[in-house]
Parts: C-alpha cells; structure tokens; sequence
C-alpha cells in the first residue's frame, strides 16, 4: 500500500475512528462540542488528533472525553496542553440523562467516531456502541468482501 496522508471519514474531518466500526456494533449517533485550551484547537487545526482507544464517560452529570490525544502545539512550546487530559463534553441535560440510562441498563458504551469543525466550533461525534463478538467481526469482513466482489463483477461485466 502506497504512503500517504491517513483515509478519513469525510473532507471536514480532523481525527475519525475507523476502527469502531469494526470492534462495536454502532447503534446511535450524537454531535457533541468539546472544552478545549487554546493551543489543543490550534493542534487540531493542523489536522493531528488520535481518537482510536477513546471512550466517554458520564460522572456527575457531566459527560468527558478520555483517551483522545491531541498531541501539543509545535509554536507554544511553553504555554501547552495536556495531550492526554480528559476533556468535557456539552450536551444537554436530556440527552446526558437518556445516554446515562442507556448505558447502565444494557451495557453499551459511548465511543467517539470522529473529530470535525462545524464552523469554528470543534465538534465531536458520539456513538453508543454494543462490543462485537469474533463471530460478528468474521460476518462484517465477508460481507464487506462480497460487496467488493459484486462491484468487481459489475465494473468488469460493464466493460
């Protein structure tokens, strides 16, 4: 495979989890902002962010972001951030109280699928998510394969 700049989700996208689709079976989807200092937005700005073994988590009422590095900003070598520091999430009360109840009766969890700019507000996309067994993750390969495979025979019968 040729070197080259990571695949993402879609053009606006600053960091995307593309694994999580493969371990979690991805049930619901939520946009949330995020807290940020000043030089972590300047760092995703340039487009550096990791958010594979990130999770979220409600404590207090309050939702944060763990796990998700956003590595320090190059030109303020003294004024920088944490890179591993568990950043708070905004979202509304009742979406807090339903994601909360959600989790605790069936054993789901919340993951971040990616990282993105709505304007000039940083944005993160929540997933609830049920882990898939090695038995799920074997079906979404073949399917995936056979997907490919029908798209092969189309392109090459349309030759």
């Amino acid at each position: 495979m040729a070197k080259g700049k990571k695949r993402k989700i879609s053009a606006g996208d600053v960091a995307s989890n593309r694994q999580a689709a493969y371990r979690f079976e991805l049930l619901d989807k939520l946009e949330c902002g995020i807290v940020l200092q000043g030089t972590e937005v300047k760092a995703l700005r340039d487009g550096s962010a990791q958010i594979k073994d990130g999770f979220a988590s409600i404590k207090d009422g309050e939702l944060w972001l763990h796990n998700v590095h956003i590595p320090p900003y190059g030109p303020a070598s003294r004024e920088n951030h944490d890179p591993e520091r568990t950043r708070k999430l905004l979202v509304h009360r009742r979406e807090i109280e339903r994601l909360s109840g959600r989790t605790r009766e069936r054993g789901l969890t919340l993951v971040p699928t990616r990282i993105y700019f709505n304007g000039p507000r940083a944005k993160v996309e929540i997933a609830l998510a049920r882990g898939k067994n090695t038995i799920d993750k074997r079906e979404s390969i073949k399917g995936r394969e056979m997907q490919r495979d029908m798209q092969r025979a189309l392109r090459d019968a349309q030759r």
